[in-house]
This record gives C-alpha cells, structure tokens and sequence, in this order.
C-alpha cells in the first residue's frame, strides 16, 4: 500500500495549535462626534428670564439652539412643561421650566435625547426659589447667623432646609470664585467667612441687580448650587 503523504496545511505536532487572534477593526466614530469636534464647545441654553411662569413666548425659541448632547441645531422641539413644588402654596405646583426633545424623527439628524431648560429664578432640584435664597444670603451680611437672618425674614421653610443649602452652596465656593473673578476682581471685604466674601463679590459683579443669583445662572447658564 502506498505512503500517503499528509498535506502541508494538516498539522502534525500533538500539541493543538492556538487559535488565530481575531483582528479587531477600529470602532467608526459616529457622526455626532465628528461634528461636535468641527463645532467645537457651543453654549447651550439651560435657564432663560421670564415674566410670567408661564413657559411662553420668544424666551423659549429653540430654532437657533444647539443640543447639548448632539451638537445639531433646528431639531429641537417642546416636549412638556416641567413642574415643582410651589413655595409659595401649600401643596401646590407651578411650572419650573420646559423640557427639550431633540428630533431623531424623518431627515432631522438629532440624537432623540431630551433636556430640561430652567426658568432662572429655579434652583434645579431645589423648591427655594433663587430670589428667596438672595434674600437669605443678603441678610446674612448684616445678621450674625443664620437662624436670626431666617426669622428676621420670616421664609417660609424649614431651619434645617436653609443649613442644607447653606452646606451645599459652601463646598461649591471654589467654583463660583473661579466665575466670578473671570468677570470682577473680588472686592476688599472685611468679612472672615468665604460664604460672605463671595456673596459680596456676588454683589459686585451683578451690582444693580435685584437677584444676583438669577443673573449668575442666566449669564454662566449653569445653576447656582451645581
């Protein structure tokens, strides 16, 4: 009976051959990344002025708005009004703000995500309104602590939820500094405590105004307690 030899592609070795690795092809960047990289960072709205609490108006026209997700403008749409605690009615709700719909539907091109864009007097996840928490942090200039700036005047919340937002706003003074001395040189002041020095430079860098702390979320678009 003849040899028949084994072809070359059949391995004689006893030991099993490793398997062959499998080449990973890169991963494609999406269209969305490319253009947020020609785009570069664009300034997205998050909290607009409004007279009324009602979510009306030109205050609200998203056709020249970018998606803070996408990068893609006139996709926007209205989604719902957002609504919150009233702190100003016992168990009642008013409108906080409006929620955002990027469009992914038809030839639009937008991601389907959708975002929140605030009324600026709204603290975001927060029922003191800002024009309230003003109020406080002005007092507080003049009054030696806070539960004698409270009952002076006389808000309607609890003592404990004011040194909650006190505590929050404290460890949050790095980043408001940092704002506030890209716009104004901090103020000589005679205060010992941060809290005070920033409100003071608060203050000067919105002076004339009667909520500096609407204006800083207006102007920075990024809310005031993080």
């Amino acid at each position: 009976m003849p040899f028949k030899r084994r072809p070359p592609y059949l391995s004689t070795s006893l030991e099993r051959a490793s398997p062959s690795k499998k080449r990973r092809t890169p991963k494609r960047l999406d269209d969305n990344f490319l253009l947020r990289q020609q785009l570069g960072p664009c300034r997205v709205l998050h909290f607009v002025l409004c007279g009324s609490r009602r979510v009306e108006g030109p205050v609200f026209s998203l056709k020249q708005q970018r998606c803070p997700r996408c990068g893609q403008n006139e996709t926007l749409n209205r989604h719902s009004v957002l609504h919150g605690n009233d702190p100003g009615k016992t168990d009642g709700q008013s409108a906080r703000g409006q929620r955002v719909f990027c469009s992914n539907r038809g030839q639009r091109g937008g991601c389907g995500g959708t975002f929140s864009i605030f009324l600026a007097e709204v603290l975001p996840r927060h029922t003191v309104r800002a024009t309230l928490l003003w109020k406080l942090l002005s007092q507080l200039l003049t009054e030696a602590g806070i539960k004698a700036a409270a009952e002076t005047l006389r808000l309607p919340f609890a003592l404990e939820t004011l040194y909650h937002l006190l505590h929050r706003l404290r460890r949050r003074l790095d980043a408001l500094r940092c704002r506030l001395c890209r716009q104004h040189r901090a103020p000589e002041s005679s205060q010992s405590d941060p809290l005070r020095q920033t409100v003071e430079h608060l203050q000067a860098v919105f002076a004339n105004k009667l909520c500096p702390v609407t204006e800083f979320q207006v102007f920075f678009q990024e809310p005031f307690l993080g």
